[in-house]
């Protein structure tokens, strides 16, 4: 694999990048320079026209795209970021149902929905779905990172920095920026990759062309990626495990023209996916999963039912900027939109099927279903302000603006015949479609919410060698009431080479419509009676009978202390401690029965409930890191060699698991040691990357080393049998480009090229049943690559 990465760090004024052709970046300029990119968006800072590599209090990462576009081993965002930025972590699941569809991705260890993504500095909407199954994220939403083509981006700017004060809702752990390529020109990559064992086939047509109109440029960006199924069950196991098939079209169109006397810019984007992932096995003849989960009249063999998605994501933004005297101003209105709906294939209702035999039939039932699905729809509208005194000290700037979001979420139900228990008794065949049972009538909701905030920002250049920022911001919500954050970062340069920053701030993350209203039903019999197994949505019948209080936001606090150094022109090095604590954290419990809590399972029998589960505030957490970078560009032989090396240390624990009174004594129940894991370790609390780039002539070679560290997490038995433990693991990329011209280049390479897998575990207990989890660089082992890439 091959791919830029650039980094423009606070206080460092060296460029580094994995790859020398830097003509393909665009740095920020610096202050001083005297140059100005209008219309450029940096995250972390409102200061209009201006941006610097060497001018933020705070850490920000300048990731470009176009060797990313031209030359990577991975071909979707999520991987690409997974394998630049040690901060960044995201890994396909499988045997995890809808969380096999769509790769959540996250900050600094914490949870998938509490880092905010940006598109040109606009907010971008999170998916529909909640993760409630796989190693990690359970309970969260999160941001598709894969619904935005590399190919449409000009670069990733990383916020490595609690930024809630400036931006509201989930910018606990820090703030991704996509910014979007509007700029004049064609281009277009062919991609093919394929493992090394034969299967998960890639194929990737990729163009961007930036064409003048108005006097403004429009990009316009299609992608066709289809993705194959891969395979790592062993012979004569039915299962199927690795990356599930995935069919993605996309288009992207990203726009800036002058109208009167400013700036009218607009940016679209839609992406339809086919996506399907491969659930549990069902057994066939001679096993117990007949007739309970299956019929011999249809799989005497046994089957895997299929979990087909279609996934519906759309995103756009339309926005004037204008400037009234010294003052700029900017009024924009955002859409997004996410939806996914479920068709179970391969399958059956075994109830159906068993009464049919009942009833004098063969045994069948249908082999297809429609199991419902859900939608979510975000709309925000803001207005910007902000003006730059240079005579105020040595600068400031002051931003303040008005932010108004309107969200809506939608589960839909299923046919019938997806959840439905056909002979009433519960004798025989299992309810609803195997592999995925549907969304049931009483599970359906259509819910609404508005918030509506106020923020003052202000950068202030206190002298040539010391900047102080702060930022104040008010938001209310309709559903759970309002909150203040604030935040204060400073930098001072302690020598030219040498600067010193940090920053202090709360933040609070706003409960998803999601985690208060996702209802799911599925239906059990015990002595005979019908008891339905419910995740109960927050203020609801089953939720208020169990005491189960009205979500409230997550609040946090952040600080971080760093240090930057650039000894020479060539080498660079930066350092920053951070800490995150967040107070009432929302997590998803565990299943509250008769056995585990016998009063209050007493209680839910009477409402006809057997198993309930809940999303609750009840976790505090501490979060502690490092974050290491360091640079050097030098000439090696006949040839330039650029390395980097960055390394993040990160460690949460729970602090204090806080149970609701109705619940108090039985905080096992409500976090297992298993949960508990998922929260401290679903991803590495180490990760490094090394790369180096060494080009001669038309030749570029690259080697990128991947070090994750351990993990442990937990098992469905519990003590005495140990933990699951994976020990570290390091993975490298190498890659060849030959540049035929100027604007013609041929990729070759491999992923994982060792072909490292994880620490083998007991399959009986892990979450997936295979003998490891998704954990780490995944499962699927080494891949090979092609890439041809061409300017017009």
């Amino acid at each position: 694999m091959s791919g830029s990465v650039l980094f423009a760090l606070y206080g460092s004024a060296a460029v580094l990048s994995l790859v020398p052709a830097i003509a393909h970046a665009q740095t920020a300029p610096s202050v001083a320079s005297g140059d100005v990119i209008p219309s450029v968006s940096v995250v972390g800072s409102r200061r209009v026209g201006a941006a610097s590599s060497t001018d933020t209090p705070v850490a920000i990462d300048f990731i470009p795209m176009t060797k990313a576009a031209e030359q990577s081993g991975q071909f979707d965002l999520a991987q690409v970021l997974s394998n630049l930025s040690p901060s960044f972590n995201s890994t396909r699941q499988t045997g995890a149902d809808g969380a096999d569809l769509i790769d959540s991705a996250a900050l600094r260890g914490l949870g998938s929905d509490q880092t905010l993504v940006l598109v040109n500095g606009k907010r971008r909407h999170t998916v529909a779905l909640v993760n409630l199954f796989g190693a990690r994220n359970r309970g969260n939403t999160g941001t598709d990172m894969n619904a935005i083509p590399v190919m449409a981006i000009r670069e990733v700017q990383v916020l490595r920095d609690g930024a809630a004060a400036q931006y509201g809702s989930d910018a606990i752990a820090g703030v991704i920026n996509i910014d979007l390529k509007r700029s004049l020109g064609c281009e277009s990559v062919l991609g093919y990759g394929q493992y090394t064992a034969g299967d998960g086939e890639n194929w990737l047509a990729s163009a961007y062309c930036g064409v003048a109109v108005a006097g403004g440029v429009l990009g316009i960006t299609g992608e066709y990626y289809d993705r194959g199924r891969s395979n790592r069950s062993e012979a004569g196991n039915p299962r199927i495990i690795g990356d599930t098939k995935s069919e993605n079209q996309t288009v992207y169109l990203n726009g800036e023209f002058p109208t009167g006397p400013g700036k009218l810019y607009f940016t679209a984007g839609a992406q339809k996916r086919d996506a399907s992932s491969a659930a549990w096995a069902r057994e066939g003849l001679g096993s117990e999963d007949i007739p309970s989960r299956n019929s011999a009249a249809m799989y005497p063999d046994g089957f895997v039912p299929f979990i087909d998605g279609d996934v519906d994501d759309r995103w756009g933004t339309v926005g004037y900027r204008w400037a009234v005297g010294e003052w700029n101003a900017d009024v924009s209105q955002t859409y997004g939109y996410n939806r996914l709906k479920y068709d179970i294939n391969n399958t059956l209702n075994a109830s159906i099927a068993n009464l049919d035999l009942i009833n004098g039939g063969l045994g069948v039932s249908a082999s297809r279903f429609y199991a419902g699905g859900f939608s979510f729809q975000q709309s925000t509208t803001n207005l910007d302000i902000s003006r730059f005194y240079g005579d105020v000290l040595k600068g400031m700037n002051v931003a303040f603006g008005l932010e108004h979001r309107r969200e809506n979420y939608k589960i839909f139900a299923g046919e019938t015949g997806s959840w439905i228990d056909a002979d009433g008794v519960g004798e025989g065949g299992n309810a609803g479609s195997q592999g995925f049972p549907g969304f049931q009538p009483g599970d359906e909701t259509d819910s609404d919410r508005h918030s509506n905030a106020a923020y003052l920002d202000i950068e202030t250049d206190v002298t040539d060698r010391f900047k102080v920022q702060t930022a104040v911001r008010h938001e209310r919500y309709s559903d759970f009431g309002s909150t203040t954050t604030g935040k204060l970062a400073a930098a001072y340069r302690l020598a030219p080479s040498v600067l010193l920053r940090g920053s202090a701030s709360t933040g609070f993350r706003a409960p998803s419509l999601q985690q208060m209203y996702f209802s799911s039903t599925f239906t059990d019999f015990v002595g005979g009676q019908p008891l339905d197994v419910v995740l109960a949505p927050n203020g609801g019948p089953v939720a208020n009978a169990a005491g189960i209080p009205q979500l409230k936001d997550e609040e946090s606090k952040s600080y971080t202390l760093g240090l930057t150094w650039s000894p020479t022109q060539s080498t660079s090095v930066t350092a920053d401690l951070y800490r995150i604590d967040i107070d009432d954290r929302i997590v998803l419990s565990g299943r509250f029965d008769a056995d585990n809590y016998p009063a209050l399972g007493a209680t839910l029998q009477q409402l006809g409930v057997g198993q309930a589960q809940f999303f609750v505030n009840s976790v505090d957490t501490k979060t502690q890191g490092l974050d290491l970078t360091v640079s050097n560009r030098s000439k090696v032989g006949i040839g330039n060699l650029t390395t980097f090396l960055a390394v993040n240390f990160s460690k949460t624990e729970v602090q204090r698991v806080k149970a609701p009174a109705a619940l108090e004594g039985f905080e096992d129940v409500l976090l297992s040691e298993r949960e508990r894991l998922f929260i401290e370790e679903g991803a590495p609390r180490r990760k490094a990357t090394l790369g180096l780039d060494w080009t001669q002539g038309q030749l570029e070679t690259s080697l990128r080393v991947i070090h994750f560290g351990p993990q442990t997490l937990g098992t469905f038995s519990g003590p005495p049998v140990p933990n699951q433990h994976y020990e570290s693991k390091t993975s490298a990329d190498l890659s060849f480009t030959w540049a035929f011209t100027e604007k013609t280049r041929l990729t070759v390479g491999g992923t994982n090229i060792f072909d490292v897998k994880p620490t083998r575990q007991d399959p009986n207990e892990t979450d997936n049943g295979f003998k490891y989890e998704s954990v780490q660089f995944g499962l699927n082992g080494a891949a090979m690559f092609a890439r041809l890439a061409h300017k017009f």
